[in-house]
């Protein structure tokens, strides 16, 4: 997994370094409208563009890995999905399920509080860290971590014998 996470990360780099060079030359030439067309005021879609662009890359790639905790916490909450929840979103070593679960489980979190200190640490060192490796290299970081360190869950699980379903990294 952490192979293919990075060998993903690498071509992912290389085509968005790609797609920002075309996009640098597009821009150059459409400058010019942008004087030309009328600009609107006070259009939230426009507010929330500028939030997003005074963000940092760093920032920017968190926000994806927060919405993405955000919406697995939330569909804990669903009584109709709670079946599919621990199938799936909980790493235990006897489950049927054995390698889905090493990834989901990265992002599930039950309690609140542990989820939003969890999210203000990764996005309180999110813009050093990403202006580092890269937001690609970044992602695949954090998916490797949470793959491992589920892994090395099972590997304890199975030394002490306790075969309890956990949540998280």
């Amino acid at each position: 997994f952490t192979g293919s996470a990075f060998g993903s990360a690498a071509i992912w780099q290389y085509e968005s370094l790609k797609s920002r060079v075309q996009t640098y030359f597009e821009e150059a030439r459409a400058d010019w409208m942008d004087k030309v067309r009328p600009q609107k005021r006070g259009d939230f879609r426009k507010q929330v563009n500028n939030w997003w662009n005074n963000l940092t890359e760093g920032q920017r790639t968190v926000t994806g890995i927060i919405a993405a905790n955000v919406f697995v916490f939330c569909l804990w909450r669903l009584p109709g999905m709670r079946r599919i929840m621990f199938t799936y979103f909980t790493s235990n070593p006897s489950s049927r399920a054995l390698c889905s679960p090493m990834l989901l489980s990265t992002f599930s979190h039950f309690s609140l509080f542990h989820m939003a200190a969890n999210m203000y640490v990764l996005w309180s060192f999110s813009s050093s860290i990403v202006s580092l490796l890269g937001c690609e290299q970044f992602i695949a970081v954090y998916l490797s971590a949470g793959v491992i360190s589920t892994f090395v869950s099972y590997v304890a699980k199975m030394a002490t014998g306790r075969f309890e379903p956990s949540l998280g990294a």
